[in-house]
């Protein structure tokens, strides 16, 4: 039985009834938290010094498009309209499978790096089968706890419309058959659909009727220029295939009512705010959720344009929202608001509990409690940018990727003393340049 006895540290659980940060010890048996308290016995286990550290719950990350990480800067400028040209019209068809799986598996072994410990995978540039299990491989050898979102490929015959095409059932039906077998795996199986925003009306709700049949996560694009049917929200709603399993990314333009009848629905909502603001999205919907009494889960989007740090991602939220709130008050009243709306707890809670709740994995991560899996960050918190700590959630929200010491995914060490648990990432980054450099040569840009 491996046991790992993690002492020392100043613990921040995100769970309920605890205290913001504690001084405990975290006992981990065969992957999982088996007791937090004081003064723990080692019982044998390896016993982690864990000093000068904070320790916190893996960070879920949960919407990443990472076969594009080969990319990394090519749509630094681009606006919305120019990102789904060059990207989707042009470079995604160029991608071998081989492509996809360096892209997958450098992302994720970034994400690591980052403090993050689950990632939502939401692959939309499947065109094969090959191309789709060279993702999965990715997934598989960085180590990193992966929700893969099956995106609905685009067909082969450009005379059919892709808002037309219902996401194929037969190849959910091979992937729980040959890729997503046990339980007790470090990757589930999602879907990535089109969704009312993209596709006909007949077809999303096709595709909501098979993720709620096959028991599936379904996370869908909400932003973005006009809608495919001007009704096809109306008609999903009308149709009852909407609940907690639905996840919508973006959702900048939805109406306060649609929202809100979403939200009673149990919806789920991702917001990525430097893309949201980069590209042209739009402001977070973050505030807007929290005066529904609920809030949003985080990603990053795409690491072709911005850096893959959930960290900034949630510094990113914080502010913006905060900004928002205060522009609002000044209008109304002349002063910037107070208090704040949103505090850093809030924020560290985007990139853990909600992410967790979003992707169907609050039993199992999100926050640190006994029973859940040992998905773990310890945060150096010694160096000078973060010394000296007076408040750890606040410290953590400081942090940068220099500050993420060690990462622990299923109770093993994926990241240690500031270094990736990996083999040769030299031949990695290799690969990986000549993977992105080969596409984009691929390419006639005229812009």
């Amino acid at each position: 039985m491996k046991k790992t006895l993690i002492k020392g540290g100043q613990v921040i659980s995100m769970a309920a009834g605890r205290p913001d940060s504690e001084h405990v010890d975290l006992l981990i048996e065969n992957g999982r938290i088996a007791a937090i308290g004081a003064d723990l016995e080692d019982q044998g286990a390896e016993v982690v010094d864990a000093s000068g550290k904070i320790v916190m719950p893996g960070m879920i990350n949960a919407h990443m498009h990472t076969w594009q990480t080969g990319l990394r800067g090519v749509a630094a400028n681009w606006s919305l309209i120019e990102y789904v040209h060059w990207m989707h019209s042009e470079l995604a068809s160029k991608f071998t499978p081989h492509d996809i799986e360096i892209a997958t598996l450098a992302g994720a072994l970034n994400q690591i790096n980052c403090g993050t410990t689950t990632l939502a995978d939401w692959c939309h540039n499947n065109p094969t089968p090959d191309h789709t299990d060279a993702a999965i491989r990715g997934l598989r050898k960085s180590g990193i706890r992966a929700v893969y979102l099956h995106g609905t490929p685009h067909p082969h015959d450009e005379s059919i419309d892709h808002s037309e095409v219902p996401h194929p059932a037969s190849e959910i039906d091979r992937l729980l058959r040959t890729q997503f077998i046990s339980d007790d795996d470090l990757l589930t199986l999602g879907m990535a659909i089109l969704g009312p925003h993209y596709s006909t009306p007949e077809v999303a709700i096709s595709d909501l009727q098979l993720a709620k049949d096959k028991g599936l996560i379904v996370s869908m694009h909400q932003s973005g220029g006009p809608a495919r049917s001007v009704d096809g929200w109306d008609r999903v709603e009308a149709a009852g295939v909407l609940g907690p399993n639905v996840n919508v990314v973006h959702g900048t333009d939805l109406a306060d009512d649609r929202l809100h009848r979403l939200v009673d629905l149990g919806v789920s909502f991702t917001v990525t705010p430097e893309i949201e603001m980069t590209v042209g999205h739009g402001y977070s919907i973050t505030g807007r959720l929290q005066n529904l009494g609920t809030s949003p889960s985080l990603g990053i989007d795409i690491e072709s344009c911005i850096s893959g740090e959930m960290l900034v991602a949630a510094r990113m939220a914080l502010a913006q929202q905060r900004a928002l709130d205060h522009e609002q008050a000044r209008q109304e009243t002349g002063l910037m608001a107070f208090p704040l709306s949103v505090t850093c707890k809030d924020a560290l809670s985007w990139v853990t509990v909600q992410g967790a709740k979003a992707l169907g994995l609050s039993d199992k991560v999100g926050s640190i409690e006994v029973g859940k899996l040992a998905d773990l960050v310890l945060i150096d918190a010694s160096p000078i940018n973060l010394w000296p700590s007076h408040d750890a959630i606040a410290t953590v929200l400081q942090a940068s990727v220099a500050n993420i010491d060690s990462v622990m995914v299923n109770g093993d060490w994926r990241k240690r003393h500031g270094k990736l648990v990996f083999g040769e990432l030299d031949v990695l980054k290799s690969g990986l340049f000549e993977s992105g450099a080969r596409v984009i040569s691929e390419v006639s840009f005229d812009v």
